[in-house]
């Protein structure tokens, strides 16, 4: 019973962003080891650690993430760190990114697959320089670009203002007004310390005006996103699967919505219409089957279905995406070469690759301003909206 219930938990995958400095590392580690996540010899290494950047006898949880040579020698977050734990109510996968400019695709990378973004933002910090980062802008930007349904700003080093209400506020008023210059819908704002452990797991006793759930209390109980269940259907076909004459599937995951047996459905981009007539898969025939159920369907026409195509719900006019040869994103730059104008690329298109032409960079945004500027390239980390 007890296996089954684990099994049976939700999963939240969360990342952290932020500039440098700001404490990721070490409020992931303060996450773990209050949680009661971190093994004895592990925090044994730590304690004995020749790096310890932690003032007043506290123990470096930084460390618990920070596994490379290099980011222990620099104490900086270089690559993307994942690291698992439980709590009663949930199972957790952590992705600490590093909040370097240099390493910002390392921050896109380890934030895209999230459910929720802790936004740190050292408390000291924003009053020395009298605002936000450009790399607490830059991340934020990032995770609103990602679609990443929840955001925290985490408040950090409240211990080093002296716990004041007023630099809260401060910090709660420009970060809320960014929030709502990108469209972010779900915002909470969260004083902590890590060093010292205050609105991590336990509440803070230092901070008796804030009123809001702890950091751990609020990934326990925000809720998990829905969306790719309740639009509407998409079933990329990742394999044809012929073992014999007398059957002809189209394997793949379901991206998003509900799959039903007897089901109207439409071939993209042939726009050849047809009805399914099984759903097979390892445990017999399903009736339907949802994100991110991966499954093979049986159709009851002999249509030309290849690697790559879609099937979608035939039912409604907006069930169906439009089909063109051209479209626009928003791009985050992760290659050394420049993104030129003119130069054809490789594009991952479903579940197959196909050659691109860039034909125009029409804005890049300058994200210390979120003002958008003329461009014919995208350097290294640069984000721009990309005609393809």
């Amino acid at each position: 019973e007890f296996l089954e219930a684990h099994l049976e938990q939700e999963m939240l995958r969360f990342t952290t962003a932020g500039s440098v400095d700001d404490g990721k590392s070490t409020l992931i580690g303060r996450l773990l080891h209050d949680t009661k996540s971190v093994y004895e010899d592990q925090l044994a290494a730590v304690k004995k650690s020749r790096v310890n950047r932690a003032a007043g006898g506290h123990v470096d949880f930084s460390l618990l993430t920070d596994g490379l040579k290099a980011e222990r020698e620099q104490g900086i977050t270089i690559d993307v760190a994942y690291r698992y734990f439980s709590t009663a109510r949930r199972k957790f996968i952590i992705a600490d990114t590093p909040g370097h400019e240099q390493y910002t695709r390392n921050m896109a990378t380890g934030a895209s697959t999230a459910d929720v973004a802790i936004v740190l933002i050292d408390a000291k910090a924003f009053l020395k320089h009298g605002g936000l980062l450009p790399q607490s802008r830059r991340h934020t930007y990032i995770a609103a670009l990602l679609g990443i349904p929840h955001v925290v700003a985490a408040v950090n080093k409240m211990d080093l203002v002296g716990y004041s209400q007023e630099s809260f506020a401060a910090i709660r008023g420009e970060f809320l007004e960014l929030a709502a210059q990108l469209g972010l819908k779900s915002v909470e704002m969260i004083p902590v310390s890590a060093l010292e452990g205050d609105n991590v797991v336990a509440p803070s006793t230092a901070m008796p005006w804030y009123e809001g759930p702890t950091l751990l209390e609020y990934l326990e109980t925000v809720p998990l996103r829905v969306g790719e269940v309740d639009g509407p259907m998409r079933f990329p076909v990742q394999l044809v699967l012929r073992p014999d004459a007398n059957f002809r599937g189209f394997a793949g995951q379901v991206a998003r919505g509900v799959l039903r047996a007897g089901e109207r459905v439409i071939a993209l981009p042939s726009r050849q219409e047809t009805t399914v007539r099984r759903i097979v898969s390892y445990d017999g025939d399903l009736a339907a089957a949802s994100y991110p159920q991966s499954v093979t369907v049986e159709l009851e026409d002999e249509i030309d279905v290849s690697r790559g195509e879609m099937l979608v719900s035939a039912s409604g006019a907006d069930a169906i995406p439009e089909i063109s040869r051209h479209f626009r994103a928003m791009v985050v730059w992760m290659h050394e070469d420049p993104l030129v104008v003119g130069r054809t690329y490789v594009a991952k298109h479903t579940t197959r690759t196909v050659r691109a032409t860039v034909r125009a960079i029409r804005h890049r945004v300058d994200v210390g301003t979120l003002e958008e500027v003329a461009a014919d390239r995208l350097e290294m980390n640069e984000i721009a909206e990309v005609e393809f």
